[in-house]
């Protein structure tokens, strides 16, 4: 029986991805400490979600107004730690929930990154997961050296070349290259260690790479992209694909198409898992829930909407009013996550749509920037189910009101009635990433060839 992927969407940061989080009643102060990720890792790993994963930004958002004083004032995302630290404090807490984590492909390099999550692949015995990333906002080119950030297009070029490093170190080991013997003095075999000697456009990387294969072969490889060139991207390298869907009709249809380019790359789409993103609100009843989610919905404030739009959009939303609409080359200059722009002009019904429609259209800095799952356990699993059944995803991206209530709240009640349905696992299958996951071993060189 097909069943569901579960993933924690996670912030190395003072909020959940729901910005107004931190003001919750029930939320936890102690974001900044080790106890505080090794409960939700607990957590987690009791109601057994396949990943937790975090999201993560190379600057704080500063783009509304050109100054950060407004984000630090209201506690907007304005702490964000490294999360493969993290990841590596989680997982000393855990022995089978996967763990990823984001790391840019825009102001990274690829022989650096490779290191870095082969390596936590290793010290966790195979649970890593990278999530591959462009980046999106001018806030983080100026931290990371740069005038501005690069377009678009440009970005994804960048990045699929900056895969094709990765996967290369990671495949110059073979699985049998290391040998330990000590009476004999052999360590490796130097003929199954190989240089990767990259010249391209972008990137130049000799290798040979420095850490061994690990149980999982590689890290999982993890992609949000929604535009045309992003969805392109996934279909070639993602193996876990996250996506923001608000209308069945039409994640439907993004779904089937989205399974068809994986296969037109030469892949099989049912090792190809799409989660969906979505924040449960339960309780022991529909009514307890509802009193829930109208406490949820008094804790945002209009600035933390025009921040992160302004973040996400790479558009500074301090200089239009309220009411006045985008000119047409305005929305053609946003350089920053073209499908929620593409989003907000469709939902909104407007070509030009105002800021107040790009406030209301698109849900940022509110609970409803993915669709809210309101009720009974019985309630948030019948709605899941419907996502799934459709088929609309694989599997949900479990978004937090408030940490780690909302998760403790999600494994006690959501978990049990889905295992009930036969929608979600009992326990790990197995003891890698991708064992949890079903996804088979990747061969050297699988992903490597392929566009």
């Amino acid at each position: 029986m097909r069943q569901m992927t579960l993933v924690a969407f996670l912030q190395a940061q003072n909020c959940s991805n729901f910005v107004g989080s931190w003001r919750h009643p029930d939320a936890a102060p102690d974001f900044t400490t080790a106890d505080y990720y090794r409960r939700i890792a607990r957590t987690l790993e009791a109601g057994k979600f396949h990943l937790g994963f975090f999201d993560d930004r190379l600057a704080m958002p500063d783009r509304y107004g050109g100054d950060h004083a407004h984000t630090v004032a209201n506690g907007i995302r304005c702490v964000k730690m490294d999360p493969v630290t993290i990841l590596t404090v989680m997982g000393m807490a855990t022995e089978r929930l996967g763990l990823g984590a984001t790391y840019s492909t825009t102001y990274y390099e690829p022989f650096h990154v490779a290191r870095v999550f082969a390596t936590l692949d290793l010290m966790t015995g195979g649970r890593a997961a990278w999530n591959v990333v462009t980046s999106i906002n001018d806030g983080e080119a100026l931290n990371m050296g740069l005038a501005q950030h690069m377009g678009h297009d440009e970005r994804y070029d960048r990045a699929d070349e900056f895969l094709q490093v990765v996967l290369g170190h990671w495949d110059t080991w073979e699985d049998e290259a290391l040998v330990v013997d000590k009476a004999s003095g052999l360590f490796a075999h130097p003929d199954k260690v190989h240089r990767l000697d990259h010249v391209g456009k972008f990137f130049r990387s000799r290798g040979p790479f420095t850490v061994p294969r690990s149980p999982q072969g590689h890290p999982v490889l993890i992609q949000a992209g929604q535009s045309g060139r992003g969805q392109r991207f996934a279909a070639r390298w993602a193996e876990l694909i996250f996506v923001a869907y608000h209308e069945m009709d039409r994640a439907r249809a993004d779904y089937a198409a989205f399974k068809a380019m994986v296969a037109d790359a030469g892949r099989d789409p049912a090792q190809v898992h799409v989660a969906m993103a979505v924040y449960p609100v339960v309780a022991e009843t529909r009514a307890e829930a509802e009193d829930k989610l109208a406490l949820i919905e008094r804790l945002p404030r209009d600035i933390d909407r025009l921040s992160l739009l302004s973040e996400v959009l790479n558009f500074d939303f301090a200089q239009k009013g309220l009411d006045e609409a985008f000119s047409d080359d305005e929305l053609a200059g946003i350089t920053g996550l073209q499908g929620m722009r593409d989003r907000v002009v469709r939902r909104s019904g407007k070509r030009n749509p105002t800021v107040r429609d790009f406030m209301d259209a698109s849900g940022r800095g509110s609970i409803h920037d993915h669709p809210v799952l309101c009720g009974s356990a019985r309630d948030v699993a019948d709605q899941m189910e419907a996502w799934f059944a459709a088929p609309a995803c694989d599997g949900f991206v479990i978004a937090a009101s408030h940490v780690p209530g909302a998760y403790e709240d999600f494994v006690r009640l959501v978990v049990p009635e889905l295992q009930r349905r036969g929608l979600h696992q009992n326990d790990y299958t197995g003891t890698t990433l991708r064992d949890s996951l079903g996804m088979t071993r990747p061969a050297i060189g699988a992903l490597r060839g392929l566009g």
